[in-house]
């Protein structure tokens, strides 16, 4: 699914136009990198967790020379699931997806 996917998936299910649609999921999502950015873990029960996590330096390799390079610190973002939405996910095995309603 894709971001255009989403935004068009809003709209049906609230009945806004697309344009509405496209502000609620583009505030949301700045809401989301906002926290980030600010540090702040953000948790959606039933959905999960986006937190920043920190990476150390570390010596890395280049794959296509060999040579030795270094790799400097650096926050990545990081989500980690809800037991209700892993379960949701592998209940019934490969079921077809179903639309966000």
């Amino acid at each position: 699914m894709t971001k255009a996917d989403l935004v068009e998936e809003v709209a049906r299910v609230t009945e806004l136009t697309r344009k509405d649609s496209e502000v609620i999921v583009d505030t949301l999502f700045e809401g989301v990198i906002s926290a980030l950015k600010d540090g702040d873990k953000l948790e959606v029960r039933g959905f999960g967790s986006f937190r920043v996590r920190q990476r150390n330096a570390r010596v890395g390799r280049n794959p296509k020379t060999g040579e030795k390079v270094e790799v400097p610190a650096k926050r990545v973002p990081y989500f980690k699931p809800s037991k209700e939405l892993k379960d949701l996910i592998n209940r019934g095995g490969a079921s077809p997806p179903t639309p966000l309603s």
